[in-house]
């Protein structure tokens, strides 16, 4: 090999490694800055069987979910029961977030992302008091423009961690569950009156009506009937299976005030079962009302036939129903509108009756 070729190979060679570079550093710019941080789980070490607070802190509200023997329950409501498939969920979830993407983010942005004092704080902590780790919940993130972010189902969620101000993590899911209103974690099942026997309706105004019937599948009588009333009775149906279909939209908070309580609509009801139900309706608050309600009697200590397996459900359900005596109640309106009529209503239509 003379010189010459040999000098053409050396001067290759430095071409071929140079572009060799030129390519690695090219491929390098192209790769996101965050890739080593892609599929990172976001709450390190955090075992769901260590989980035993779980505290979520609103600009306006905060709520705290402990775990104890036999269930979560809400501490801002004297200890109510949480519904427990809810908060299994959020832990899931949570232990489950993983980084999406990540970037920089000044203060700025922070507060346009509610990354700041205007974000959803989740904390949680463990049975001996010591925290595990701390979420700040943002904004919803689209990948797609929407009309009304607000209601829009969100693709997933901004959110940020603590000592790492100055970075935003987007995360997959929606996280809808990140929040301090009572209403969205208590366990909704409610009292109900099943196979009344009679009942009695007092209105605030003072006008009662009572109905009655001998037995389960008896037509209801409306008690004092003058002469040419006819008790409708699909409006008396009506009126009393409602109160079997009755379910929970929040729990008052204990220092409620102006619940209307003290000056009640009641219901009053037995049932073919042996109970007894006084239910104390008060004032609206929104699309609920406040209720209170007491029961007594006992049931049957035999039961064979198709009445056994409704007896035992009965007898499953008491313990619930003797906890919801404890608490002021806030029910839907809707289910109270069929039983809350005045005796008029529930008659029926005289033929050319103005409607």
């Amino acid at each position: 090999m003379n010189a010459r070729i040999a000098l053409v190979l050396v001067v290759l060679l430095v071409v071929l490694g140079g572009g060799a570079l030129v390519y690695r550093y090219q491929e390098s710019a192209q790769r996101p800055e965050n890739v080593a941080t892609l599929g990172r789980p976001l709450l390190k070490d955090v075992q769901a069987a260590s989980i035993a607070v779980i505290r979520i802190s609103e600009p306006k509200a905060t709520l705290t979910l402990q775990r104890k023997e036999d269930g979560w329950v809400v501490a801002e409501r004297r200890g109510f029961p949480a519904e427990l498939a809810k908060v299994r969920d959020f832990v899931v979830k949570l232990i489950e977030l993983k980084v999406g993407q990540s970037e920089p983010v000044g203060e700025k942005d922070r507060a346009r992302l509610n990354l700041d004092a205007s974000g959803t704080q989740v904390e949680l902590g463990g049975a001996d008091g010591k925290p595990l780790a701390k979420l700040v919940v943002g904004k919803k993130y689209f990948k797609r423009e929407v009309e009304n972010p607000d209601r829009a189902p969100a693709d997933g969620r901004f959110v940020s961690l603590p000592g790492e101000e100055g970075t935003v993590y987007i995360v997959s899911d929606p996280m809808t569950l990140a929040s301090a209103r009572s209403a969205d974690w208590i366990d909704r099942a409610s009292f109900q009156v099943e196979r009344p026997k009679t009942l009695e309706v007092r209105l605030a105004d003072g006008e009662r009506w009572r109905l009655e019937r001998a037995a389960d599948n008896a037509d209801w009588k409306l008690a004092g009937a003058k002469p040419g009333e006819k008790l409708d009775s699909g409006r008396a149906n009506a009126a009393t299976y409602s109160l079997s279909m009755l379910e929970l939209a929040d729990v008052a908070p204990e220092n409620a005030k102006d619940t209307g309580l003290d000056k009640p609509a009641l219901i009053d009801a037995t049932t073919f079962d042996g109970l007894a139900y006084s239910i104390k309706v008060g004032r609206p608050e929104g699309d609920n009302y406040y209720v209170s309600y007491s029961s007594s009697g006992s049931l049957p200590e035999e039961a064979s036939g198709p009445d056994a397996e409704r007896i035992k459900k009965l007898r499953e359900r008491a313990s619930r129903e003797k906890l919801l005596q404890g608490y002021v109640l806030l029910v839907p309106k809707s289910k109270f509108e069929d039983t809350l009529k005045p005796r008029a209503e529930l008659l029926e239509k005289k033929p050319g009756a103005k409607k």
